[in-house]
C-alpha cells in the first residue's frame, strides 16, 4: 500500500519501522511516496492516495472521501504556525501586506484566516522557503511551520503571532496540525489495522532512536542533528499513539470553527 508522508524528522521518524516491517504489519506492506504536506493534500483531492498524511484543514475539505486514523497525528502544545516579519506590523499593516503562505490547505492557513481575516493578499509556497522570501522581500509578512519555528529568530525575524497558541488559549485543547488517513475505499478491517502497526511503529522508533535518527537524517540532511531531535520532540508526543478524548475534542473545535468560518463567509458573499 503506497503511504503518502512527508520528508520532515516526525514523519520519517514515526513510519521509519512500518516502512521497514521492523514491525508486525499484519500482512500488509507500505511503500513511501515523500512529498510536502501541501502536495499530500492536493493528490488527496484527486483520490491519488489510500493512505495518507494531511493537514487537519485538508481533512476537513475531504471529510466524504478520507477518513481520519486515530494513531500518526501531530498535535501539541506551543508546537503551532507562527505569523512572523522583518519587524512588528500592526494589523493596518498586515492588511495591506503579502503574506506567504504555506499552502492553501494547511492548518496554519486556516488558522491564519480565523485570527487575521483581515490578511486578504496570500501567496501559496513551499514552507522551507517563507523565511527567506521575506528576508528578500518578496513577501511582507509569513506563516512559518515545522522547524523554522527553531530558525527565523536567528535570522533576525520577528514573532507577530503564535497562531497556534491563541489556538490553545481560546479553545484549551492543543492545536491539530496534521493526522494520517485513509481513503473511503480502504475496508474498515484494514484502517483499524494501520491503527495499530502505527502505534508499534511510533513505540519502535522510541526504543531504537539511534536507527531509526540514521532514516531520519537521510530526508533532513540540510537540518543540524539538534533541530532534527527538537522537532521529533514537538511533534511526537502522546496524541501520535492515540488521539484519545482530549485530540477528538481538538479535532472536533476546529471542525467546528471551519464551519462557522465558511458560514461568515457564505453570508459576506
Amino acid at each position: 500500500m503506497k503511504l503518502g508522508l512527508s520528508p520532515c524528522p516526525n514523519d520519517t521518524f514515526i513510519f521509519y519501522a512500518m516502512l521497514h516491517g521492523k514491525v508486525d504489519c499484519e500482512g500488509l506492506e507500505f511503500t513511501a511516496e515523500f512529498q510536502d504536506v501541501e502536495t499530500l493534500n492536493e493528490m488527496a483531492f484527486v483520490n491519488e492516495l489510500p493512505l495518507t498524511k494531511l493537514s487537519f484543514h485538508a481533512g476537513l475539505h475531504l471529510q466524504q472521501k478520507y477518513l481520519l486514523l486515530d494513531s500518526g497525528a501531530a498535535l501539541g502544545r506551543g508546537c503551532g504556525p507562527l505569523l512572523i516579519a522583518k519587524e512588528f506590523l500592526n494589523d493596518e499593516q498586515l492588511a495591506q501586506s503579502l503574506t506567504g503562505i504555506p499552502g492553501n490547505y494547511t492548518t496554519a492557513h486556516l488558522l491564519l484566516n480565523l485570527f487575521y481575516p483581515i490578511i486578504e493578499k496570500k501567496e501559496v509556497m513551499v514552507f522551507s522557503e517563507i523565511e527567506n522570501s521575506i528576508l528578500k522581500n518578496k513577501v511582507k509578512a509569513g506563516v512559518i511551520i515545522h522547524e523554522n519555528r527553531f530558525t527565523y529568530e536567528k535570522k533576525g525575524l520577528k514573532k507577530i503571532c503564535d497562531l497556534g497558541e491563541r489556538w490553545e488559549s481560546e479553545t484549551q485543547t492543543p492545536i491539530p496540525l496534521g493526522g494520517i488517513f485513509t481513503r473511503n475505499d480502504v475496508p474498515k478491517k484494514t484502517h483499524d489495522a494501520i491503527e495499530r502497526i502505527i502505534r508499534r511503529s511510533v513505540q519502535y522508533a522510541w526504543a531504537h532512536e539511534e536507527e531509526v535518527m540514521q532514516f531520519v537524517k537521510l530526508y533532513s540532511q540540510e537540518m543540524e542533528v539538534e533541530v532534527m531531535k527538537q522537532h521529533i520532540n514537538l511533534y511526537v508526543n502522546s496524541f501520535t499513539e492515540s488521539l484519545g478524548e482530549e485530540g477528538h475534542r481538538a479535532v472536533f473545535l476546529l471542525h467546528k470553527k471551519w464551519k462557522e468560518l465558511k458560514q461568515k463567509k457564505s453570508t459576506a458573499a
